[in-house]
């Protein structure tokens, strides 16, 4: 079988897979789990064939006409280059072991055959998007992906706050969108073409008569999908969705699809030094802002979501300064960990019955319950720290390289000022990830209060996934040598100056993070005991107890995947973040009130604008319609009060009309005899 045909096979396999699940799904349970697992397991297994065939060496192109346009033709093309070969291989990975993870996590829910088809169908649209070699094919995934995820994050619809975030999660990509279509049909216009090899020449060649504003159009799509600033606030609150979703979603498909279009089409962005600035500044205060929301957050899986959104900032800042070896390496770095901290937090909320960290930081032996989740999320959480030797420091050191290399002029590529924003950023937002990730394990794992319940140990589908996952969290970072034949042969190993200085800031986040929870626990034992030494009856404000003891009801998937858990004494919670932050971390609890401030510039005059609007059509439209009817009503009313049925009135009538019309007559013929 030629790499061609099993190409077409790899995003092909899922989305049957989808349409079986569907179609199967209420009359033929039992073939449920197969249809989502099997075809995205083959789809994997296809895509490491093509990676093996493809072996960095010469891209796989192939297309044949899809439709006569009259103008700029559609093509359906296949165009796999060593990136899109790796990518693949990740999305089919994470996805088979998202598959499987959600077989036990989501075993009794009633809708897990459509959950399960989504997910399928997300899988192949972004298996789409990554061998796509067609910008209009490639914008058919990248919209299957966003109405997918719509529907997965709104999975528990029955909540407000699932149907908020589907709704929003839909509306910030849907804003981004509109740009971004706008900016693909001016490249092709530019271009002659959609297809991605011509269009690349074409800037080769210095065609593009429109640089700036093409890439500017571009980026607000890329910053809706990837949840970069000012259009990431979607993201957090898509955490209402399952977990298996959100480790989907964060490692593998729907925020990485922004990453990869910039990778693909770099050659674009670089046309234009503008716009390779605009997009440092945006990585820059995404990667520092996301930062800082991260540290004070309580839910577990929000403080995962904004570091989903801090690692994607590092890898746009590495295509601003021109690098998209290291950007997709730490791309790939990041899909395994990531998908290993989300997968590990669903474990975590099963045995803990709550998202809470600070409910978790009050209780006991929660690491010994879950030994499994506990190890496997240290090393993921090492990782995202990027202490070496773990995965996620070597691609760090590769976005850093690049920056320190244009901000010293090395590099060509891109201005100096790039480099030196991503570079300034990446290190500082390489301590708060630290200290996040410090404040995540020891509030999770190092709590002090009333015994973890004890559940037994969690499905061997739960757990393998983990181990399979933490494999590459470990080693993935040694292949930053060989891996750069993949890529444009860029070096991506270490340098000694970037390497002392982030992982020192990293130690700095991480020693001041400890140090500070060491604080915060001793005050917090200060205040239980004092509490209880003045009685229980006084202690404890009766609301504020049973609001401790319901936690495992926060979010709906816990109600509905865990088992009955005992009520947690309420108390103080030993947070470093609040030291930490300071004055600020009441404004980063709320995400610095972007969502206040867009409400107030965008949805307030909206919805003004929509009552307006609504007023003008019932009072002022409405009313003349209402009043042609109304005037038709009346005039037949008169009509029909002159239709009797009686002879003699109609003769009447008609004889006092032929009299009046002879007295007009006579009136007019006197008029015309005297004039």
């Amino acid at each position: 079988m030629s790499t061609t045909t099993l190409a077409v096979l790899v995003p092909l396999l899922p989305f049957l897979g989808a349409v079986a699940g569907l179609l199967l799904g209420r009359t033929a349970p039992g073939f449920v789990r197969p249809l989502a697992i099997l075809p995205t397991l083959g789809a994997a297994v296809l895509a490491v064939l093509v990676a093996v065939r493809q072996g960095g060496d010469e891209t796989i192109n192939a297309a044949t006409e899809l439709t006569p346009t009259g103008s700029v033709p559609i093509d359906l093309s296949l165009y796999i280059d060593g990136f899109a070969a790796l990518v693949a291989v990740l999305v089919g990975v994470v996805a088979t072991c998202v598959q499987v993870y959600s077989t036990a996590y989501l075993r009794e829910d009633p809708r897990y055959p459509s959950y399960a088809a989504l997910v399928s169908l997300f899988t192949s649209a972004m298996l789409l998007v990554v061998y796509s070699g067609d910008l209009m094919v490639l914008l058919v995934g990248w919209e299957v992906m966003g109405i997918c995820s719509y529907f997965l994050v709104g999975h528990y619809w029955e909540t407000e706050a699932a149907r908020s975030a589907s709704l929003k999660a839909f509306l910030v990509t849907k804003l981004g969108d509109v740009p971004f279509l706008i900016g693909l049909f001016a490249l092709a216009a530019d271009a002659g073409s959609f297809e991605i090899p011509k269009i690349l020449r074409t800037v080769a060649e210095g065609g593009l008569d429109h640089p700036t504003l093409i890439a500017l159009l571009l980026l607000a799509g890329v910053a809706g999908k990837s949840a970069q600033f000012p259009l990431h606030t979607w993201l957090p609150d898509a955490m209402a969705g399952p977990t298996p979703v959100s480790a989907l979603i964060h490692a593998a498909t729907m925020v990485a699809a922004g990453v990869y279009f910039i990778a693909r089409l770099l050659p674009v962005f670089a046309a234009s030094w503008s716009a390779l600035v605009v997009m440092a500044v945006m990585a820059a205060v995404t990667m520092v802002g996301s930062g800082l929301a991260a540290i004070a957050q309580d839910d577990i899986k929000r403080v995962l979501a904004y570091s989903t959104i801090g690692q994607l900032g590092y890898m746009v800042g590495a295509l601003a300064v021109g690098d998209r070896g290291a950007a997709v390496f730490h791309l790939l770095s990041h899909g395994a960990f990531k998908a290993l901290l989300f997968l590990g937090a669903g474990v975590i909320i099963h045995a803990a019955g709550t998202n809470s960290l600070g409910v978790m930081s009050r209780m006991d032996g929660l690491a010994k319950r879950i030994p499994d989740a506990y190890w496997t999320m240290t090393i993921a959480l090492l990782a995202l720290a990027a202490v070496p030797p773990f995965a996620g420091f070597f691609s760090k050191e590769a976005v850093l390289v690049a920056a320190e290399h244009t901000a010293t002029g090395h590099s060509e590529f891109a201005p100096s000022a790039a480099g030196w924003l991503v570079l300034v950023g990446g290190l500082l937002t390489a301590l708060l990830t630290a200290a996040y990730a410090t404040r995540l394990w020891l509030m999770a794992f190092r709590g002090r209060g009333a015994a973890a319940p004890v559940h037994g140990k969690e499905p061997l589908a739960m757990t393998g996934v983990l181990w399979l996952l933490a494999i590459p969290s470990i080693g993935f970072g040694l292949a930053a040598g060989p891996i750069s034949d993949w890529f444009d042969g860029g070096e991506l190993t270490p340098t000694l100056v970037t390497s002392v200085l982030g992982t020192g800031a990293a130690a700095i986040g991480a020693m001041l993070t400890y140090a500070l929870w060491q604080r915060a626990t001793a005050k917090a034992v200060l205040a239980t005991a004092a509490g209880a030494g003045v009685g229980t009856e006084t202690a404890v404000p009766a609301p504020v107890a049973v609001a401790a003891a319901e936690s495992a009801a926060e979010t709906p998937e816990v109600a509905e995947v865990t088992h009955d858990h005992p009520a947690v004494p309420a108390g103080p919670a030993a947070d470093p973040g609040k030291a930490f932050l300071g004055p600020l971390h009441r404004h980063a609890a709320v995400g610095f009130h972007l969502d206040a401030v867009y409400d107030r510039l965008f949805v307030r005059p909206v919805r003004a604008a929509a009552s307006l609007v609504r007023f003008l059509d019932r009072e002022v439209v409405d009313t003349y319609v209402r009043g042609a009817g109304t005037g038709t009503q009346l005039l037949g009313s008169l009509v029909r009060r002159a239709q009797t049925g009686n002879v003699q009135s109609y003769l009447s009538a008609l004889l006092a009309g032929a009299v009046v019309l002879a007295i007009a007559t006579a009136v007019l013929a006197n008029v015309n005899a005297g004039s």
